[in-house]
């Protein structure tokens, strides 16, 4: 199996060949990140759709040092931290199982408690994703690969970065005299959710005289913290189709007539203008709720009008090589 995936590196398939359990793991890993980066991007001209010659555009935008790159680096890392780390508390990998150093008893804020139940094991998932996830990386010492190690532990980071405490009491009619916690990740959408603002504020750097890390490249910005994401080139306007830069356009891609955000037909559509659609729909409508709990509602006939942005003059594939 390890021998049969595309694009693994020899470190990677050696850690494939000693936790091939985990491979199913970073399956599902991947599936989360890349549902993730695409609800992120959904109102963006670049939509991070890896679908229609999806993995081979999705290689050309990471081809590029751009801030798009930068966080398809971090959200895919941190999918594998959040998808090993599940694995581990749920049984399925026996190099790992719940927290080990969460056991006996502790004090937070709210007074004396014990560790039970399955902590997640993060340090683990994090350990796992830093040599899977960096093996790519550590073969080359260029600025590119600095890049990519940098982006890649801020993506780990932003996972721990939302670690919870979960306790339940105990004692005479739910007292809280005895409380059993254990730690637990957050919804991956909350990691997301954190390096979407990230992606929104990340910084342009240059490397430094010496290559061994990075000054921002615009001297009134702040210099990078560890959690921030860095980029080195300016995104492409992702308007035409451009294999050279990973670019579906924009196309026939639904725009928003009212809106003044990055969804609105007038960016959406690099001002090409739009075609609008009347569609009908079925919807729910008249919902009434009922004692005691269920909640009842209508098929209703909407008519609505689609709003898609319209193909430059010449719709075909842009390539410069």
């Amino acid at each position: 199996m390890c021998d049969n995936v595309p694009g693994l590196v020899s470190r990677q398939r050696q850690l494939c060949r000693r936790h091939p359990e985990a491979m199913l793991s970073i399956g599902r890993g991947v599936a989360a990140w890349t549902a993730e980066c695409q609800h992120q991007f959904r109102r963006h001209r670049w939509d991070c759709n890896a679908l229609e010659r999806g993995q081979r555009l999705l290689g050309r935008v990471l081809l590029r040092s751009s801030r798009e790159s930068a966080f398809v680096h971090a959200i895919s890392s941190a999918g594998v931290v959040f998808a090993i780390t599940r694995a581990c508390s749920q049984g399925e990998l026996k190099s790992c199982s719940c927290d080990p150093k969460k056991k006996g008893p502790a004090k937070d804020s709210k007074g004396h408690f014990d560790w039970g139940g399955c902590s997640d094991n993060i340090d683990y998932g994090i350990k796992f994703a830093r040599a899977f996830v960096d093996a790519k990386e550590r073969k080359g010492k260029d600025a590119r690969a600095l890049m990519n190690l940098h982006n890649n532990r801020a993506g780990r980071k932003a996972v721990k970065r939302f670690l919870k405490q979960e306790c339940k009491c105990h004692g005479v009619s739910g007292s809280c005299t005895l409380r059993t916690c254990w730690l637990a990740m957050a919804d991956f959408r909350k990691t997301g959710d954190y390096l979407w603002k990230k992606y929104n504020g990340a910084i342009q750097v240059v490397m430094n005289q010496d290559g061994t890390g990075f000054t921002v490249a615009n001297k009134k910005f702040k210099k990078p913290t560890k959690n921030d994401l860095v980029y080195f080139e300016s995104s492409p306007d992702y308007c035409i189709r451009d294999r050279d830069v990973g670019s579906l356009g924009t196309a026939g891609r639904v725009c928003n007539q009212t809106s003044r955000g990055m969804d609105s037909c007038e960016v959406m559509c690099c001002g090409r203008g739009y075609d609008t659609a009347r569609v009908s729909r079925m919807t729910k409508c008249e919902c009434k709720f009922h004692w005691c709990c269920a909640v009842r509602c209508q098929d209703c006939l909407e008519v609505v009008d689609i709003h898609t942005c319209k193909a430059p003059k010449s719709a075909g594939w842009i390539s410069r090589t």
